[in-house]
């Protein structure tokens, strides 16, 4: 799927999305209207392009900070671990009292 997008098991929803995203990391600044319009068309809310938009983003300016600082890659047994704790946890980080239950005032969504 990673090497072709067209032929990848995906929806048509997830396709233009992804397509969206390939169109920034290959030249952000070409990006225009009509491709955030395309992917509203195929389903998706603004508020996710906006999401999408965001996470590339980071991703790469993430990404190009480790590079540049010389920041190492974490190793598989631990990817694995924090993969196995937010596919049981999602994002939100361990309470104080062991569990996942936000603390008082907290929010969890998903």
């Amino acid at each position: 799927m990673l090497g072709d997008l067209a032929s990848g098991p995906l929806s048509d929803a997830d396709r233009a999305l992804f397509g969206l995203v390939e169109q920034m990391n290959r030249a952000a600044y070409d990006v225009t209207h009509e491709h955030i319009e395309a992917v509203m068309r195929a389903g998706w809310s603004q508020e996710a392009v906006y999401d999408a938009i965001t996470v590339c983003a980071l991703f790469n300016f993430y990404n190009r900070w480790c590079d540049a600082t010389g920041v190492h890659a974490m190793a598989r047994e631990d990817h694995v671990a924090s993969g196995t704790r937010m596919a049981r946890n999602g994002y939100l980080p361990p309470q104080p009292d062991g569990g996942t239950t936000p603390a008082p005032g907290g929010s969890r969504s998903g």
